[in-house]
């Protein structure tokens, strides 16, 4: 079910609130400048589902997981000494609306293969599911079907290479506030070269036209995160040669040109093997950061969090910077089982995968928000706990 609000039976771990520090390195220049592959301005995406093959219900082979390594010395498993066991005012706004997403067997949709990668994010008027390989419109108010369930590629229908041909999911889906537009994502990985297709609508309506990129990478791009900010569209990546995870790969792709539907450049710096899971910042509301302001990123070491800095410049690339890490001290924590499988679903003995590994969805942080508030800028990352006995 999706719901408009959280229920309040579950454990949330408080924020964890960064006061930003001076930087300590700075790292001139980036790695990587490059224009896109191709851009081009797509169809109604409503004419393009009505005349695209429907989803396929073929299941496809679990993904190998990548791993990424775990900072040295974790602390073991132990109770969490900030846990919050309840709740504090205000007290979470009550559900007003809640619909059947895309789940099994739901509006004709069928889950593929896992893990299904669930995304959503919700619109001026509309809300927005892509689970596995396959997403779908729904109206924020009412809950209704508007379009889908459609295969991913369908976005990029008549846009040629690998982002049409190849439908290999890690979707993402964003709305950016500040342009009243949608950001659709995935990966095309099944054949080289390996890309990353991005679409930006042209408008607030998902059903309508969208300014599509291809974005090209020597290295397999794995476990995509993105953020808004209003100079950029950042993403993140594991970057992997084979199985060998060559460490995280920082990119920001030029926001401005996209909305425009102009030619783009992503600026990147690829990081060590000793960096993994770093996840971008994200913009969350109407109150734009200062002007000038870099996007802050973010992965966890040993007992702490690693902060970074990074400023893009798309008229001088060799301008940009990227900064950290600041180092932040928490409370000793621990990967769930050591990032194996040991997550306990009601009625079945099967657990599922902890994921617990630097920034994974589950257990690490599965997203860095601001907030503006009067006495400067705030960050948090979020984790979600739940009663053993809850998944």
């Amino acid at each position: 079910m999706l719901m408009s609000s959280c229920r309040a039976a579950r454990h949330v771990a408080p924020a964890v609130m960064l006061l930003i520090a001076l930087p300590l390195l700075a790292q001139s220049g980036p790695t990587t400048v490059r224009r896109d592959v191709h851009h081009d301005v797509s169809p109604p995406l409503r004419e393009m589902i009505k005349h695209a093959p429907p989803p396929s219900l073929e299941r496809r082979p679990v993904e190998p997981m990548r791993l990424i390594p775990l900072p040295p010395e974790l602390t073991q498993p132990q109770e969490d000494p900030v846990v919050q066991v309840g709740t504090v005012g205000p007290p979470t706004p009550p559900v007003t609306l809640s619909f059947e997403g895309l789940g099994n067997a739901q509006y004709g949709f069928s889950v593929t293969g896992a893990p299904p990668d669930t995304e959503g994010t919700v619109g001026a008027t509309q809300y927005v599911q892509w689970v596995n390989t396959s997403f779908a419109v729904f109206n924020k108010s009412t809950g209704a079907l508007i379009a889908g369930p459609s295969a991913g590629n369908t976005l990029w229908s008549g846009f040629g290479g690998g982002c049409q041909s190849n439908n290999d999911g890690d979707p993402i889906v964003l709305y950016d506030k500040l342009a009243q537009r949608w950001i659709f994502s995935q990966f095309s990985v099944s054949t080289t070269p390996y890309l990353q297709c991005i679409a930006v609508s042209t408008t607030s309506d998902a059903t309508g036209t969208y300014n599509r990129y291809s974005f090209q990478y020597s290295n397999f791009d794995d476990y995509p995160k993105m953020g808004v900010w209003p100079d950029a569209y950042y993403e993140t990546f594991n970057m992997f040669s084979g199985n060998t995870f060559l460490g995280s790969d920082a990119c920001a792709y030029d926001r401005n040109a996209m909305l425009a539907g102009s030619a783009a450049t992503q600026v990147c710096f690829q990081q060590s093997a000793s960096v993994g899971g770093l996840l971008p910042s994200d913009l969350d509301g109407l109150t734009a950061p200062p002007t000038g302001s870099p996007n802050y990123m973010l992965y966890f070491g040993t007992n702490n969090l690693n902060l970074y800095k990074f400023h893009v410049d798309f008229t001088t690339p060799s301008n940009s910077t990227f900064t950290g890490p600041t180092v932040i001290s928490v409370a000793s924590f621990s990967a769930l089982c050591g990032g194996g499988t040991c997550v306990p679903q009601p009625s079945t003995t099967q657990k599922l995968d902890s994921f617990g590994r630097p920034a994974d969805v589950p257990v690490g942080l599965p997203k860095l928000w601001l907030a503006r508030i009067a006495s400067g800028e705030s960050f948090g990352g979020r984790r979600i706990r739940r009663r053993s006995s809850m998944v």
